[in-house]
């Protein structure tokens, strides 16, 4: 059992910090003030190859071990909550649905931009009715077989066998500067979870993909959530993922994995909460001494600290076991859990040892507090992760 980064690890570990510190944290009250994407700063990272960590080379990616990857996250996460997400949704979610589940055609043409940062992806999952409960989605994506001139009504570009999608999509983060949209639909409505497909879909190309606005949300600034629609949206058939019916499997799997890098980012926040209170805690003065001096300050960094850490111990664990190709669904879910958790409850501290000055925008304690808050939310509700720890236990 070795806890040691390797020297590979370090140096990613390095040199993401050394860029978020350089870079995005003098950024960071902007974008949460703007709310607006950060495209120079992705252009950055593409150009250090943070927008493809852990996929293969051949395909543009940088290579790297699933360690480094939420290593690189985490740093990125404590610069900025949204730039962490911008770049977990592109990777983790997007990113390994056409790794995981796209033939050697689909990954060359789809895969190896997003790795690049030539394009932005998302992952459109969850509706008005479907979030924890993804069967209970409503976009379909009919089946169209033959040549345009056999359809009525249909372009002429939209020769050979396709689907026409129809319906809608919520919380789709990066869904309105996405280049390239992993979607679920059911191509058989009649069959539930089995009737559910996963498509690639090209915004720019495809006729009928609306992006109705974008979520001014309580934190995770600078990553747009959108609200898409699809009117009549043709796919051809080369860009389903897949067999048709294997959609919810491609779901369940990609979300375990992203949980993980869910994980990263809370710690990531978590830490930069935990940063920031230590130095404030020894340069604020009450009754002539530094309120580090105080037990009850001291009590609260060590608490938090130690809960930092478990938190990052997780997040391994469960990363080296999907390195080794075992179950991680688990602990997956656990390191998810209570990362998302701890976070929430130390930039919670954060705050209350800033004192009033935590409860303003002078200082970033108040922005980590929002930002750790949707960790709890996205990728699987903390209710629904206990589901799920407390299945694969009682099933041991």
């Amino acid at each position: 059992m070795d806890f040691t980064l390797s020297a590979e690890q370090r140096q990613i570990r390095d040199t993401v910090a050394e860029f978020v510190d350089e870079e995005v944290v003098p950024r960071a009250a902007e974008i949460d003030e703007t709310d607006e994407f950060p495209a120079d700063l992705v252009a950055e990272m593409a150009d250090l190859g943070l927008m493809g960590m852990p996929f293969p080379v051949e395909y543009g990616g940088a290579g790297l071990d699933y360690h480094s990857y939420a290593i690189g996250l985490a740093e990125i996460s404590r610069g900025s909550g949204g730039l962490g997400t911008v770049v977990a949704a592109h990777t983790s979610l997007a990113g390994n649905m056409l790794y995981a589940f796209g033939d050697d055609d689909q990954k060359e043409r789809f895969l190896t931009p997003l790795n690049t940062g030539e394009d932005i992806g998302a992952f459109a999952l969850s509706e008005a009715e479907a979030g924890s409960d993804v069967p209970a989605m409503s976009t379909t994506a009919k089946r169209e077989a033959g040549s345009a001139s056999e359809r009525s009504g249909v372009a002429a570009e939209r020769e050979g066998d396709g689907y026409v999608v129809n319906g809608g999509k919520l919380w789709i983060s990066n869904g309105s500067v996405a280049d390239t949209v992993t979607l679920f639909a059911k191509t058989d409505p009649e069959a539930g979870r089995k009737g559910i497909s996963s498509f690639v879909v090209r915004p720019e190309e495809d006729d009928g993909f609306i992006v109705e606005g974008t979520e001014d949300k309580l934190g995770d600034k600078g990553c747009p959530t959108a609200e898409l629609r699809f009117d009549d949206m043709w796919i051809p058939e080369d860009r389903r993922l897949g067999e048709e019916g294997e959609g919810f499997v491609h779901a369940l799997k990609t979300l375990n994995g992203g949980r993980i890098t869910i994980a990263a980012r809370s710690v990531g926040i978590a830490r930069a909460a935990l940063d920031e209170a230590k130095a404030y805690a020894q340069e604020r003065e009450q009754f002539d001494r530094a309120i580090a001096d105080f037990q009850a300050i001291q009590h609260k960094l060590a608490d938090m600290d130690t809960k930092v850490r478990a938190a990052e111990l997780l997040m391994h664990e469960a990363a080296d076991l999907k390195m080794r190709d075992e179950d991680f669904i688990k602990e997956a879910a656990q390191a998810k859990l209570y990362a998302s958790e701890i976070s929430r409850e130390v930039a919670n501290e954060g705050i209350q040892i800033h004192g009033g000055y935590g409860y303003t925008k002078d200082f970033p304690a108040e922005r980590f507090y929002r930002d750790a808050k949707l960790s709890e939310i996205y990728e699987g509700t903390s209710e629904v992760l206990r589901n799920t720890i407390a299945q694969r236990l009682l099933s041991e």
